[in-house]
């Protein structure tokens, strides 16, 4: 897929997530049920799948709990954003807990797309915590490379 490099923003934020993530992890290893109150996990990212056909893209985003009124979608140049916030269905009584592992929190999800689509032709669907994104290729974009012959020096 050529686009593969591109789909993840170039480390900054998503870095330090991970890092804290993998820390976070390290406490609840060390402390395990020791552990007096559970950590509220609130960095999480939805999973996406993101398939290249010849007419386009298709993205598919997991958003378990969530429903389309959660999530908010926009196009701006090739820029394609899935921004939305879980929010936790516990009560604010703390007492009771022994383990909470699901995550909760707001989050954003930025994809660099290989072209420019139009606003207008991108559609999507929510289907039990399912969203799927299809985002067609402009005429322009769907034009093959011109391979460009090497000759030897």
């Amino acid at each position: 897929m050529a686009m593969l490099p591109s789909l993840f923003d170039a480390g900054g934020v998503d870095r330090m997530l991970e890092d804290m993530r993998r820390m976070q992890e390290r406490i609840e290893q060390a402390f395990g049920a020791m552990s007096p109150m559970p950590v509220m996990r609130t960095d999480w990212r939805p999973a996406i799948d993101v398939k290249e056909a010849e007419t386009g893209l298709t993205v598919t985003a997991e958003l378990p709990g969530m429903t389309e009124q959660d999530v908010e979608l926009s196009v701006d140049d090739d820029v394609l954003t899935i921004k939305g916030e879980k929010k936790s269905e516990a009560a604010k009584d703390e007492k009771g807990w022994h383990v909470q592992e699901r995550s909760y929190g707001a989050f954003v999800r930025t994809l660099q797309l290989p072209f420019s689509p139009k606003a207008e032709d991108v559609t999507a669907e929510f289907t039990k915590g399912v969203l799927t994104v299809t985002v067609p290729k402009p005429p322009e974009a769907a034009k093959p490379a011109s391979r460009i012959e090497i000759k030897a020096g």
